[in-house]
C-alpha cells in the first residue's frame, strides 16, 4: 500500500508541475528549484501547530476574508503605543473599535536617519531594537489570534537598505553580492536605462542609479539613493527573499503586504513597471504560500486605477494575490470634497462595479504616506479641469489656501517648476476638525464631524474591506511637532504620522466631545455593516442618477434586501427626489415619505429598501 502523503506534500504536489515550470521559465535552474523545494519543506515542518490549525480552518472556508464583519485599523506600532508589547496591551482597544484586521507599518530593523519610515530594511529577521524583538512579534501575532484578530505586515520586496549584509558585502567587493543587486563599472548601461524609465520621487532621486565613489560602480536606486533594488533575475535573490517571507508567515502574520511590487522585475528597454515576469514571480509566491501557510494571504501595493490594477489578482484559475489597495479612489474621493463634483467618482465607481465579484478591494480615506493627484485627467479635461491649474486648486484647497476651504494640511515633494506636489494630512484636519477648533467655531465643527463621518460612511458602504488609520476614530488632528526632528522635518508625511493622543480616547465617553461624536457615529455605521447581509461578498453594487452632480447614490443588493447610501459631497443642501421609500437604516424614519429625500451639506442616508419575508427569513 503507497504510503499517504503529509499534508504538505499534498498542498504542494497540487502547485508543483506549474511552479516548476514557471521557475524553469525565469531561471533555468534546477539546482536552485530542488534547493528551494527543501527549503520549503523545512520551513512547513517548523511551522507551530496552532498556525497550521489556522491553515486548515481558513482552508475550509477560502471566503473567510472577504465577508463584511472585517474592519481594518493601520498604524506605527511606535507612534500608537512605544514598542510591540505596548501595542499587545492597548489590544483591547482595538477590538473596542470593532477592529479585527491590524496593519502594523514597516518595523523591521532600518537604520537611523535612512530609513524611509521603515521602508529600508536592514534585515528582515530583526525588529527596530526600539520597538522590540522577533519574540515579542511573534507573541502580538498570538495575543491577536486570542482575540480574533488579523495581523498585517510590510514585507518590502523591491529594494534593501544600504546597510543590509547584502549590500554591505557587495560594496566591499563580493561579486555574488553585487550580482543580487544591479552593479554597473560605466555610465553606459545606466543611461540606457534612464531613457526609458520614469522616476518615482524626481524631486528627491534625480535618476534611477547613485554612483558609488568608493566602489567605483553605479548602483540601481529607483526610490531613494540608500535603498539599492534587488535583481529578481538572479534565484538566489527569489528564494531568499521567500524564505523571509515565508519567516514572517511563520511568526503568524496573516496578512504579507508586498511592498512596491509592480517595480521587482526590470529589464533594458522597458519601463520596469509591470511586467510580465513580476505577475510570474508573485503567481510562485502564491503557490508558495498555499502550500506552506494557506491561511496567510498576499497583499499587493498597486498604485493604478482600479481597472490597471486588476491583473495582479490573477485569474480564477492562477490566482495571485488575494487583495489590493483601491488607492486611486481614495484620491478621487478627495477631488471631490474640494469639487463638490461626484462625476468622476461615479463613473470610477461604476468601472470598480464591473470588475469581478471575486476581486478583494481595500478601502481608505487616508493611510501612512500622502495623497497623490493621479485622477483621471482626461475626463477631467472634458469637464474644463485641465491638470496643471486642477492639480494646484486641490492643493490649494487643502492646505487651507482658498476661502471656503475648511482643511489644513501641508504640500509633499513639491516640484516649483512642474507645479506638481503632493499633500498631508490627517483626516479629521482635511474635514475641517483642526480649523475649527482653533477658532472655536462650533457650526464648522459641527459640518467638520458631518463630513468626516459621511466620508466614512461612503468607505464602509464600498465592496471590500474598509480600513481606518489609527487615529480617524477620535478625530485627531496635524501633528506639526515633526518639525522639531531633525530626521523627521524635511518629510511633510510625519505631520499625519503623529503620536496617538491617548488623552482623547478619554474622551470618548464625554457627550458632546469631538471624539464621542465621531467614535459612536462610526461605531453604529461599523455595527450595521456587519450585521446586514447586503454588505457582504456577493451583493451586487452600483451607482445611480441622483439628478445633482453633487450628490451620491449608490446601491448594494444582496439575495433578501438592497442597501441604497446617498452621499451630499456638497455644502450646500440638497433635495433629492425619491419614490421607492424604504427605512433609514439611522433613524428608522421612512425614506422620502414626500417624495424627496433632503440632505444636509456632507450629510448621508443609509436606507434599506427590500427586506425578507418572515417566511423567508426562516427557511
Amino acid at each position: 500500500m503507497r504510503e499517504k502523503k503529509d499534508i504538505f506534500g499534498q498542498r504542494l504536489e497540487r502547485h508543483y508541475d506549474e511552479l516548476k515550470w514557471l521557475y524553469m521559465e525565469l531561471y533555468d535552474d534546477e539546482a536552485r528549484f530542488a534547493e528551494l523545494c527543501c527549503n520549503l519543506r523545512r520551513i512547513w515542518d517548523a511551522r507551530k501547530a496552532p498556525l497550521k490549525e489556522l491553515d486548515a480552518k481558513r482552508e475550509a472556508d477560502p471566503e473567510w476574508y472577504r465577508g463584511n464583519g472585517l474592519l481594518g485599523m493601520m498604524m506605527y506600532v511606535g507612534q500608537f503605543a512605544g514598542n510591540l508589547k505596548g501595542v499587545a496591551e492597548h489590544l483591547d482597544y482595538v477590538s473596542s473599535c470593532g477592529v479585527n484586521y491590524l496593519h502594523l507599518m514597516p518595523l523591521m530593523e532600518s537604520p537611523a536617519g535612512r530609513s524611509d519610515g521603515g521602508y529600508a530594511v536592514a534585515d528582515f529577521r530583526k525588529v527596530q531594537k526600539e520597538l522590540g524583538t522577533v519574540e515579542d512579534l511573534e507573541d502580538l501575532a498570538g495575543r491577536c489570534h486570542e482575540q480574533g484578530i488579523s495581523l498585517c505586515l510590510d514585507f518590502v520586496m523591491n529594494h534593501t537598505s544600504e546597510d543590509h549584509e547584502w549590500a554591505r558585502r557587495a560594496r566591499a567587493g563580493e561579486r555574488e553580492y553585487q550580482d543580487r543587486y544591479f552593479f554597473y563599472d560605466s555610465w553606459e548601461i545606466p543611461m540606457q536605462f534612464e531613457k526609458t524609465v520614469p522616476q518615482v520621487f524626481p524631486t528627491t532621486a534625480p535618476g534611477n542609479f547613485t554612483w558609488l565613489p568608493d566602489v567605483g560602480k553605479h548602483v540601481m536606486t529607483s526610490f531613494y539613493p540608500y535603498q539599492w533594488d534587488l535583481n529578481y533575475a538572479n534565484p538566489v535573490v527569489f528564494n531568499e527573499m521567500v524564505y523571509n517571507y515565508l519567516f514572517l508567515a511563520n511568526l503568524g502574520i496573516d496578512v504579507i503586504r508586498l511592498d512596491a511590487v509592480p517595480y521587482i522585475w526590470k529589464e533594458l528597454g522597458t519601463t520596469c513597471r509591470n511586467l510580465p515576469q513580476v505577475h510570474t514571480l508573485v503567481r510562485m509566491m502564491r503557490m508558495i504560500g498555499e502550500a506552506v501557510c494557506p491561511g496567510t494571504l498576499l497583499l499587493g501595493e498597486v498604485v493604478m486605477e482600479p481597472v490597471k490594477v486588476a491583473p495582479y489578482f490573477g485569474t480564477v484559475k492562477k490566482p495571485e494575490c488575494h487583495m489590493l489597495y483601491n488607492v486611486t479612489t481614495m484620491a478621487t474621493v478627495w477631488h471631490t470634497v474640494a469639487t463638490q463634483d461626484v462625476r468622476l467618482l461615479k463613473k470610477q465607481l461604476d468601472a470598480v462595479y464591473g470588475l469581478p465579484q471575486e476581486y478583494t478591494f481595500l478601502n481608505y480615506l487616508r493611510c501612512h504616506d500622502d495623497i497623490g493627484w493621479g485622477l483621471d485627467y482626461d475626463t477631467l479635461a472634458e469637464w474644463g479641469m485641465q491638470q496643471i491649474p486642477h492639480k494646484q486648486f486641490l492643493n490649494d484647497f487643502f492646505t487651507g489656501k482658498l476661502e471656503d476651504s475648511p482643511s489644513r494640511g501641508e504640500l509633499y515633494n513639491n516640484d516649483p517648476i512642474t507645479r506638481d506636489a503632493r499633500f498631508c494630512g490627517t483626516t479629521a484636519s482635511m474635514c475641517g476638525v483642526e480649523k475649527a477648533g482653533f477658532c472655536g467655531d462650533e457650526y464648522g465643527m459641527e459640518r467638520a464631524i458631518r463630513l468626516d463621518v459621511m466620508l466614512h460612511a461612503f468607505m464602509l458602504f464600498q465592496a471590500g474591506i474598509p480600513v481606518i488609520y489609527s487615529g480617524d476614530e477620535v478625530g485627531q488632528v496635524n501633528d506639526y511637532s515633526y518639525k522639531d526632528d531633525p530626521e523627521k522635518r524635511m518629510d511633510s508625511r510625519y505631520i499625519h504620522r503623529g503620536a496617538f493622543q491617548w488623552s482623547l480616547v478619554k474622551n470618548i465617553e464625554k457627550p458632546g466631545t469631538v471624539q464621542e461624536r465621531l467614535f459612536t457615529a462610526l461605531r453604529r455605521l461599523e455595527t450595521l455593516r456587519a450585521e446586514h447581509e447586503a454588505f457582504g461578498t456577493g451583493a451586487k453594487a452600483a451607482t445611480c442618477a441622483s439628478g445633482d452632480d453633487g450628490v451620491l447614490i449608490l446601491k448594494r443588493t444582496g439575495e433578501k434586501e438592497t442597501l441604497v447610501g446617498i452621499y451630499n459631497f456638497s455644502r450646500e443642501r440638497k433635495e433629492i427626489a425619491w419614490t421607492e421609500g424604504g427605512t433609514d437604516m439611522l433613524t428608522g424614519e421612512t425614506l422620502g415619505s414626500d417624495g424627496r429625500v433632503w440632505l444636509r451639506p456632507y450629510d448621508f442616508v443609509w436606507g434599506r429598501l427590500v427586506s425578507a419575508s418572515a417566511e423567508d427569513r426562516t427557511e
